[in-house]
């Protein structure tokens, strides 16, 4: 029996020691990520609207739809990166350095948009709560920018010498769907108190503007130093 314990005592020990993870990057990526999802975007802006036209459980689904979809993308991601990676450092460098550019591109599109936070003016139909998560979910699935934004933001955060490409791509797309979840979520249950702030407070929307700059600025210089 001491001998079984023992034996297995050593196995959990060699596990700790051979699954080396740079919990660094990881938090670097979390903050990332809760960054990306307070700066005002497509996605938490039609969350907002939805919650406030139907109410906080109908945004709720629709956040739930649009985080599901996250998971294809990580998967395209992680299996088709993955690939090249065995292929070719140089290449995964490339991909990289061109991910870095595209969020570049981003901040600067970001810097010639309209400071004002544009709302619907129009009535938003009532939907039911299946009929939202399906619309999250195939918004989401369907918008390439968002394979295109995966492929530019995940490579860089890679964590581990000793984990897979494969599980480290999916490690972070979880970690991505949860945060997303959270902020959105707060989204949809303070829809009302947030709508009205907003609305009232006209130079708020300077300040997210350089928000999503400097996010999208510090994530590039991020990925494009990282040593991985």
């Amino acid at each position: 029996m001491k001998i079984a314990c023992y034996c297995m005592g050593i196995c959990i020990f060699h596990c700790s020691i051979t699954i080396s993870l740079n919990y660094e990057i990881l938090s670097a990526f979390i903050l990332a990520s809760a960054a990306l999802a307070i700066a005002p975007g497509p996605d938490n802006i039609y969350v907002l609207t939805q919650s406030i036209a139907n109410g906080k459980k109908y945004g709720l689904a629709t956040v739930a739809g649009l985080v599901s979809g996250c998971l294809v993308h990580t998967t395209l991601l992680a299996f088709g990166v993955s690939a090249i990676l065995k292929e070719s450092e140089d290449l995964f460098f490339a991909i990289k350095l061109l991910g870095a550019l595209y969020l570049f591109y981003l901040a600067f599109k970001v810097f010639q948009s309209d400071v004002q936070l544009q709302f619907s003016n129009g009535e938003v139909p009532k939907k039911g709560l299946l009929q939202l998560f399906k619309q999250g979910f195939i918004m989401n699935v369907l918008n390439p920018k968002v394979t295109i934004f995966f492929l530019a933001f995940f490579p860089g955060f890679l964590f581990s010498d000793s984990l897979g490409p494969i599980t480290q791509f999916y490690v972070l797309g979880l970690l991505f769907m949860i945060v997303t979840f959270i902020v959105f979520g707060f989204i949809a249950i303070l829809s009302g108190s947030i709508s009205d702030y907003l609305r009232g407070h006209s130079n708020l929307g300077l300040f997210l503007k350089w928000l999503q700059i400097l996010v999208f600025i510090g994530i590039g210089l991020f990925i494009l130093l990282s040593n991985k």
